[in-house]
Order: structure tokens, then C-alpha cells, then sequence
């Protein structure tokens, strides 16, 4: 039996030929392209042994067509000349007949993008089913050695991203990610844990499997304790599930047009601008987009072309910054910002240990679990804590507590920040843990 080691995405020339020729192809006044294509492999497990392995090579092309302030898109997942000129005729024809958009802009001028190549490990590219199945065998014997049920995935992908249009418009980015997830179970006791970075080899995966078998372990038999106001540690994995909701929320469009926290209103109630500059959160609080971050090194444009470069979001407490989609940007004779990730938020120098050993009293939460709105406009959400949650006293982690619901303004948990840990990539993001006063926890629940 042979394996397969080398990945089938496209190349970056591969890519940029495929985009040259659609647009030489157009019969319309303007034309924008934007394709990726990917390989992604997933190996899932269950009850301390793989229980499923999958592999996926996507492609897409997407492909709009302009007619003065009429549009339409059309996609295709085949490879294939004919098809891909079927996809251009048909945005073509719908471009025609399509309403004109109240909201047009001009398509997007060739952009100066950063002179640098995004992260991507040829190692995690091409590594093989059986030597991801070596490794989570270590840690499935581990899981079964210490008694746990053992679940979880470790995943690699891929990515190749290109846009273009008639204007001259052209990037492209590769891009590699490997992601392991372990969740380990004990009667009624949980934990979890997560890492991702840039090449597998950087997964702690191991090191990881013995940290949260330690506390599912710890967690069992969690004890009630009353809801209400708590200091609260929370760590880098749990506060990665609370802070993008804030930096999602930093929509300009939604602020000037009163609804979004980031709303200033006159004496009426009517939408009096934004507030930006205003002393909002905790001095801590220090938030950029940072692509360049050596944990991430991402991709240098988004998928509509704009650059994405370093830019301060949050400054000693201070949004700096709203995100300007290119229309709300013309609107308001502003400079389009692109989204706002990825998020890069600043750690200080103690680990989450220190944190507790300087708490009188609180609660260590591990993960913010199935997080929601309450009210978009004051950006209150509600969620549970989940897998693994713990009493402080005295500087030291008392006992298992029972999962607990929270309500809680976001904006006033930045503002309420304290200290905060060092820093971890969690997902796409750089985030550190924290502590912070006065967070609300309205009831006690069933959850493990």
C-alpha cells in the first residue's frame, strides 16, 4: 500500500493563470474574481481510539460581473474551461437584468500588499493518515492509562486564497493550520483544551492530553455554590470565547446609525455619532489586528482585496478604530479598514497560577460555552461556563464547582479587567487570560 503525501491545491501560478483568464474572458464594464481552493484532513476520536478519518480537496470560483451599478455572482467547483466559462456567462446575464445597487462603489484599484510570504509548513501539507494516527495513539494510551474517556480531533489544512479583477486587482496567499482538540471525561467530571498553530509539529499534543486529564480529574464531583457577582480568572481559551463578540461589534456602520454599544446618542435619543476615543475599558486593555504576529503570520488581504495589516483597535483602554466596510467608508469620506482579525490582544508577564495565588476569592473558568446575545445594543450575552470550573480561596483552587449561566455586558467585563496572563494562540487570535471584578453568573446548571 502506498500513501499519498503530496497535497493537490492549486499553486499560487496556477491560480493567478486561472484569474487571468476569466477576466480576459468578461464581456462586462468590470469584473472581480476571487478563488481558494484547499486539502483538509481530519481525524477524529472517541472512547480512546480513532473513530474517523476524513480528507477533503475543495475549490470554488466565484465571479462578478458589473454593468454600471448592476451586478450578479456566480460560482463553479469545477477546474474545468467550459465550466468555469458557463460560470461567466451566466453572472454575465444575470449582471444585465439585476436592480442597481444603492449601495455601489467602484471596483478596487491595484493595492500595495506586505512584503511578505503568510506561514505555510510543507511538513503539515503533506503529512500522511498514519503518522497523524501515531500520534493520537500516544494520546489515546494516555487517556486510557489515567482512566479517562478520551475524545477529540486533530486536524490539518491547506489554503490557497486569490482575487482579482478588470482592473488590475491581483493577490494570492497559501496558508497551512493544524488544530488538536482533547476532551477528557471521568463520571461527572470534564475538561478541555485546545491548540492551533501554524505547522503540526508545534502542537504540544501530549503535553496538552496531561494537563486536561489532570483537571477532568479535579473536576469531579463539582460542589453548588450560589450565582451572583464574581471575581473571575478566566483562561486565554475561555476568554478567546468572550472577546472576538467585542471586536465583532465594532462595526462602524452599526455605531453611527445608533445601534451598537459603540452608539453615542443626543439628548433625544437619536444617533449622535460613535464612540470612538472615549475611555471605555479597562487600561490593560490593549487590542490590535496583527497579522504579522509570529504566531500567526496570515494572509496579507481579505477576500474583497483590501490590505490587512497592523492596526490598533484598542489602545490603553481606547478604541482607536471602527470597521469601514469600502461603502460606509465613502459615506463618511473615511479610509476602508477591512474586517478587524485577526485579533491580537496584549498578555502581561504572569501565568494563570500567579492570577489565582493573588485572588482572596472567585472562580477559574476554563471555556465559555454556547455564548449568545441578549442585546446587540448594549452587547450583553449570555452563555455557560463548561468543562472544568473551580472555587478560589485563599489564592488557591478550593474545589469543583457545578457550571454556572452568566449575563453579562462585555463591554463591562473589558472595563472590569484587573491583570491579565500571559498570552496564547487560541483559534485564529493571540489571546491572554484574565481577571476580572463584578462578572455575573445568574444561575447554576446541569451541564458537565
Amino acid at each position: 500500500m502506498t500513501l499519498a503525501t503530496v497535497n493537490k491545491i492549486l499553486s499560487t501560478e496556477e491560480a493567478l493563470d486561472i484569474i487571468d483568464s476569466a477576466i480576459k474572458q468578461s464581456q462586462a464594464e468590470g469584473v472581480f474574481v476571487s478563488l481558494s481552493s484547499s486539502e483538509s484532513a481530519l481525524s477524529r476520536f472517541s472512547e480512546n481510539q480513532i473513530s474517523q478519518n476524513i480528507h477533503k480537496n475543495r475549490f470554488n470560483l466565484t465571479i462578478t460581473s458589473y454593468f454600471g451599478q448592476r451586478s450578479a455572482s456566480a460560482s463553479t467547483t469545477e477546474l474545468d474551461p467550459d465550466a468555469i466559462s458557463n460560470t461567466l456567462r451566466r453572472c454575465e446575464d444575470l449582471a444585465r437584468f439585476a436592480p442597481e445597487d444603492p449601495e455601489w462603489v467602484e471596483l478596487l484599484s491595484p493595492q500595495t500588499y506586505e512584503d511578505r510570504e503568510p506561514a505555510f509548513d510543507l511538513a503539515t501539507a503533506n503529512i500522511s493518515p498514519l503518522t497523524k494516527g501515531e500520534m493520537l495513539e500516544k494520546v489515546c494510551t494516555k487517556a486510557k492509562q489515567q482512566g479517562v474517556n478520551g475524545s477529540g480531533t486533530l486536524s490539518t489544512n491547506v489554503s490557497l486564497n486569490a482575487v482579482g479583477n478588470s482592473l488590475g486587482l491581483r493577490a494570492c496567499d497559501r496558508t497551512t493550520e493544524a488544530d488538536f482538540s482533547f476532551t477528557a471525561r471521568i463520571d461527572n467530571g470534564s475538561s478541555w483544551g485546545r491548540n492551533t498553530a501554524i505547522a503540526i509539529e508545534q502542537l504540544p499534543l501530549l503535553a496538552t492530553t496531561e494537563k486536561v486529564i489532570e483537571r477532568a480529574i479535579a473536576s469531579s464531583n463539582p460542589q453548588e455554590i450560589a450565582p451572583g457577582d464574581y471575581t473571575v480568572i478566566f483562561e486565554p481559551s475561555a476568554m478567546a470565547g468572550l472577546l472576538p463578540w467585542v471586536i465583532w461589534n465594532l462595526d462602524a456602520r452599526a455605531a453611527d446609525e445608533g445601534r451598537s454599544f459603540m452608539s453615542r446618542s443626543d439628548e433625544a435619543g437619536k444617533p449622535a455619532g460613535n464612540r470612538i476615543g472615549e475611555q471605555l475599558f479597562s487600561p490593560l486593555v490593549h487590542i490590535e489586528r496583527n497579522p504579522n504576529h509570529p504566531l500567526l503570520q496570515s494572509a496579507r488581504f481579505f477576500g474583497n482585496g483590501l490590505p490587512n495589516g497592523n492596526l490598533d483597535i484598542v489602545k490603553d483602554g481606547i478604541p482607536q478604530t471602527l470597521s469601514y466596510s469600502r461603502y460606509w467608508a465613502q459615506q463618511q469620506q473615511k479610509t476602508p479598514t477591512g474586517g478587524l482579525s485577526p485579533i491580537v490582544m496584549t498578555g502581561g508577564n504572569k501565568t494563570i497560577a500567579d492570577l489565582i495565588s493573588e485572588t482572596e476569592k472567585g472562580i477559574l473558568v476554563t471555556r465559555a460555552w454556547y455564548v449568545r446575545y441578549i442585546n446587540p445594543r448594549t452587547l450583553e450575552v449570555t452563555g455557560m461556563t463548561r468543562d472544568g470550573t473551580f472555587l478560589i480561596e485563599q489564592g488557591k483552587i478550593a474545589h469543583p464547582i457545578k457550571n454556572l449561566r452568566f449575563n453579562q455586558s462585555l463591554p463591562e467585563m473589558l472595563h472590569n479587567i484587573t491583570d491579565l496572563s500571559t498570552t496564547k494562540r487560541c483559534g485564529g487570535s493571540v489571546i491572554p487570560g484574565g481577571k476580572v471584578n463584578n462578572f455575573h453568573f445568574s444561575s447554576v446548571t446541569d451541564s458537565i
